[in-house]
């Protein structure tokens, strides 16, 4: 039986912190799912199939990521995957409890998974989605922090060169 983890988020845009917890969590699983969380909370600068075309893009020829969305109940989503976990990376302290608040509910929802904490990596640890959008709006370097595929289009979003 695969062991398969979901790894859900924003990934609005995608960063190098994202794909280090990913490429991390394959040494511990079979397969992972980079599940676009779609929030109607959240206002993104990419739509969910623009986070898709990235993803897909920077995982191609990785047979063991998948890329997928859902708006729904993320237990909901892991128990059709019949996911044994979810992945989650950690940069700061301050991650932590929003994290493990919401792995105690995923847990009382769907006792049968599991959520792992990854830290990220000490040259990620700041590297926040918000902070890439903040940073390219104002026409910022964004190398090392985001694939040169996805600051280009973080500059072609906010129409600078």
């Amino acid at each position: 039986m695969k062991r398969i983890a979901i790894y859900p988020g924003s990934f609005d845009p995608v960063t190098y912190g994202h794909i280090d917890v990913i490429e991390r969590g394959l040494s511990v699983f079979d397969e992972i799912v980079a599940l676009i969380a779609e929030s109607r909370q959240k206002k993104s600068l990419f739509s969910t199939a623009e986070k898709k075309d990235m993803l897909k893009e920077i995982f191609k020829g990785q047979k063991r990521v998948q890329v997928d969305d859902w708006s729904k109940l993320l237990m909901d989503y892991a128990s059709r995957k019949k996911a044994v976990a979810i992945l989650r990376g950690l940069r700061a302290v301050s991650d932590f409890e929003y994290e493990f608040q919401m792995a105690s509910m995923n847990k009382k929802l769907y006792p049968q998974i599991d959520t792992f904490f990854v830290m990220t990596s000490e040259q990620y640890h700041y590297v926040s989605s918000r902070l890439v959008r903040e940073v390219g709006s104002l026409g910022g370097s964004l190398k090392d922090i985001v694939p040169p595929a996805v600051e280009q289009r973080v500059k072609e979003k906010f129409k600078l060169r």
